[in-house]
């Protein structure tokens, strides 16, 4: 991806997600993010307005990548190849520089690359998501020289063992329709989350160091949350 920071900022909490949102402090965690280098952001659809009001000053300083819309698969209408062939006439005009696939399968990145190279993939990787290591996604990245980009490195904040019960998710948090946040299922996973950081502390790290530190030789790590001063210490850490 050419010279960028490789902990990412995800920003889609900014805006919506995770629940209520001040926009001012956002706003504030934005500029110190560039200030620290954290300068690889992470955005879609309406979070790109909060996004727009610092970049319209600072754009040449950050690195942006956004998303759009659904690609249909094998029973759609629209094949990935007719996707990315359409998007890189839009890299031959100059309106976008690289194209990235988002949770893609091994088969799907290979195929794509057939038609235009692919800069990237976006893929959910942590200590409690190590589905690409075993589904040959990592080994195709690694094969064509694609980058992995990790979103949800902890969990969606799981894994730092802040939450404890369910109801710690605002009404409107986006993670309580997410299966492993719902029922029993919730208990047995913070059962894990217990003993991940038993291990962090055994080895003298905090849980994001360990996220960090097993996959940052193969990918870019995208953190992100509503604006906090943790947030603002793992960017510039």
């Amino acid at each position: 991806l050419g010279k960028t920071s490789a902990i990412g900022l995800g920003c889609m909490g900014m805006s919506y997600a995770y629940g209520a949102a001040d926009e001012q402090e956002n706003i504030k965690v934005l500029n110190r993010a560039i200030d620290i280098g954290s300068t690889f952001w992470d955005t879609a659809i309406s979070n790109e307005i909060l996004l727009s009001k610092v970049l319209k000053e600072r754009r040449n300083e950050v690195f942006l990548c956004t998303k759009f819309a659904f690609s249909l698969g094998q029973n759609g209408e629209i094949s990935i190849l007719d996707t990315v062939g359409a998007l890189a006439e839009l890299v031959k005009e100059g309106k976008i520089k690289y194209l990235v696939l988002s949770e893609c399968s091994a088969e799907t990145l290979r195929c794509a690359y057939k038609v235009h190279p692919i800069a990237a993939i976006q893929m959910e990787y942590s200590p409690w998501a190590l589905d690409i290591e075993k589904n040959g996604v990592l080994e195709a990245c690694r094969e064509l020289g694609v980058t992995a980009v990790a979103y949800s490195p902890l969990g969606h904040g799981f894994l730092t063992g802040k939450y404890k019960y369910i109801d710690d998710f605002e009404p409107n948090d986006f993670r309580r329709t997410i299966p492993r946040f719902q029922g029993e299922n919730f208990n047995k996973n913070l059962e894990i989350v217990h003993k991940f950081n038993e291990f962090a502390r055994k080895i003298h790290l905090s849980p994001e160091e360990i996220s960090e530190i097993r996959k940052i030789i193969d990918s870019i790590e995208i953190f992100g949350d509503r604006y906090n001063e943790q947030l603002l210490k793992l960017l510039d850490g």
